[in-house]
Parts: structure tokens; sequence; C-alpha cells
């Protein structure tokens, strides 16, 4: 079964490279933080090399997100974030009704 621009290499080196741009640090850095050599990192970046769970791990620790996520499209996480925002935004809205009928509720009682 042939994935066109789903290589998992690929996928995770856009994300590593994405989340360490958004802390705004290097390689070195961000090796730094992992407990990594800024040789893997980079190895990573440029798809040289995969990674063990224990790297993935850590990797993901850094950029506190879950390990899963350095491993889905970059469209996926974006897809998955408005789906989580919308569901959020709507419990909270229902939240906003309970709690006023709820003090209308407990305004009314002796």
């Amino acid at each position: 079964m042939e994935n066109k621009g789903l290589n998992l290499r690929h996928i995770l080196s856009a994300n590593v490279k994405e989340q360490r741009q958004i802390l705004g640090i290097s390689q070195e850095k961000l090796a730094e933080m992992a407990g990594l050599s800024w040789q893997t990192v980079n190895s990573i970046e440029c798809q040289r090399t995969w990674v063990s769970d224990k790297t993935l791990e850590a990797l993901a620790g850094v950029f506190k997100i879950e390990t899963f996520q350095l491993l889905m499209p970059t469209e996926t996480r974006i897809a998955l974030s408005h789906n989580a925002t919308d569901t959020l935004r709507k419990l909270a809205d229902a939240k906003k009704g309970y709690d006023v009928t709820f003090a209308e509720i407990y305004g009314k009682m002796p």
C-alpha cells in the first residue's frame, strides 16, 4: 500500500523542527533539554535516523505534548486541535447555562 507524502521519518522530522521553532530553541538546546546529543536531533530533523520510544518520550516531554503527536501529520494535528477547541467551547457554553439555571433555582430557595 503506497502512502505518498506520509513517510514517518518525514512527519517526525517536520514535527520536531516545528515544535523546536515554536519554543524558539536551537537543536543544541533541544538536545540538552531532552538528554540527547545535538547530532541525534540534527539526524532526526534531517531524516537520517529513526528513534527509540525513549527518545520520542524525551522529545515529547520537552515539547509538553503526547508522544503520538510527534508521529501525526500536521493537518491531522490541526484538525484534532480544532475539534478539541470546539468541544471545549461547547462544554463551557453548556456549563454557563447550567450555572445560570442553578443560580436561578438556588436564588428562589428559602
